[in-house]
């Protein structure tokens, strides 16, 4: 029987996926914007999911946030600078991001279900009715990704790049490394983000 800690860990896990495997294919643009207007390029998004998944801890428990001197760079409200000079190397910030992950799966482990209904002690403000919980908080987390891969979906479009079948494929793509159904199935999920 799926619990509910089943299903904010398979959202996490697939948030993760999805987001990641469209990052590391930007490594060689990660200052491309998505549109002809500026928007969030992949470095931008990558360390502000950084930013905010090393929030967790302090949204939940009041601990620091580890990142908080990225907070002018990535926090929410910042803006997006096209001189890729301004941020950290890429490769900080994906690892940064990646710990930050991994502590935050540690702790829904170590909360269970009958931890999820734990209040939350320090959410932003303006998002205290959405993150009320420890639950809620962590499957906010996994949709706020899903919703910025998007974003890194229309850089990869604006860089010329096709799409990409993302979560779920586990190979099953008949062998043509994504084309055919696997592609248009793909192409339907970018665009439908």
């Amino acid at each position: 029987m799926m619990k509910a800690t089943d299903v904010i860990r398979t959202a996490m896990q697939i948030s993760d996926q999805g987001m990641l495997q469209l990052i590391e294919d930007m490594r060689d643009a990660p200052m491309t914007s998505p549109t002809a207007r500026g928007g969030n390029h992949p470095l931008w998004v990558l360390g502000h999911i950084a930013f905010v998944e090393a929030d967790v801890p302090h949204i939940l428990f009041g601990e620091s946030n580890p990142l908080e001197h990225w907070g002018p760079l990535f926090a929410a409200g910042s803006e997006p600078v096209t001189v890729a000079g301004d941020y950290p190397p890429l490769d900080d910030v994906l690892h940064a991001y990646r710990e930050a992950r991994a502590r935050n799966l540690e702790i829904l482990e170590r909360l269970g279900e009958d931890g999820l209904d734990q209040p939350t002690v320090a959410p932003p403000s303006g998002l205290e009715d959405v993150l009320r919980t420890a639950g809620q908080t962590l499957l906010v987390i996994a949709l706020h990704q899903m919703n910025h891969r998007g974003q890194v979906a229309d850089a990869r479009r604006a860089a010329g790049r096709t799409p990409l079948f993302t979560p779920g494929n586990n190979g099953s793509d008949g062998g043509d490394g994504g084309a055919g159904r696997s592609e248009r199935a793909g192409a339907a999920q970018e665009a439908a983000l």
